[in-house]
């Protein structure tokens, strides 16, 4: 007999999933106008702790889930994306979700180096940084979006902390639009 790998559990789910759940008329960008930023560990995967059905929101997953040069560019290219795919307005919904426990604080203790070259960021500067309390973090990356130009003013953005002991998430920061366009 021979033993499933764990990609062929995968693949077993991805036959079913083609034949139960596939919609191929779903459309490029997101239906709500909403992307995710969110952490790489496992027990944060934004699309179930909050409920997101297929196509509704787009998801963006790095270390911590938070804001560095890789995801500004990321969100730079979604925006010419979204414009050529007829959608001039691009995202109108920009969510960060971060979380408790979360490893980066293991990164933060033993590879300082890299998790400030993964932040852009020289070293000393991590300390300012709130890696080790998601809820000052959060509100950080929040600021740090609104002081970037490149995004659009009538963006509306939020940060919230899932919490890994009891699945719930907490608005740190509300939803509200990114900067108030120039008179």
């Amino acid at each position: 007999m021979i033993e499933m790998t764990f990609n062929d559990v995968m693949l077993d789910r991805n036959a079913a999933f083609a034949n139960d759940m596939f919609s191929p008329e779903l459309k490029m960008m997101p239906s709500t106008g909403t992307v995710v930023v969110g952490c790489v560990d496992p027990r944060v995967d934004p699309a179930n702790v909050l409920g997101l059905k297929q196509g509704e929101a787009a998801v963006i997953r790095n270390v911590g889930g938070r804001v560095n040069k890789p995801l500004l560019e990321t969100l730079a290219i979604l925006s010419v994306v979204a414009k050529a795919a007829g959608r001039p307005d691009g995202a109108r919904n920009l969510v960060l979700l971060q979380h408790t426990d979360c490893g980066i604080i293991g990164c933060y203790r033993h590879a300082p180096a890299m998790l400030a070259k993964h932040l852009g960021v020289e070293t000393e500067a991590l300390e300012s940084l709130a890696i080790s309390n998601p809820y000052e973090a959060v509100t950080m990356d929040v600021a740090a979006l609104r002081a970037n130009r490149q995004l659009a003013d009538e963006l509306v953005i939020s940060g919230l902390v899932y919490d890994v002991k009891t699945g719930l998430i907490e608005t740190v920061v509300p939803a509200a639009r990114l900067r108030e366009p120039a008179h």
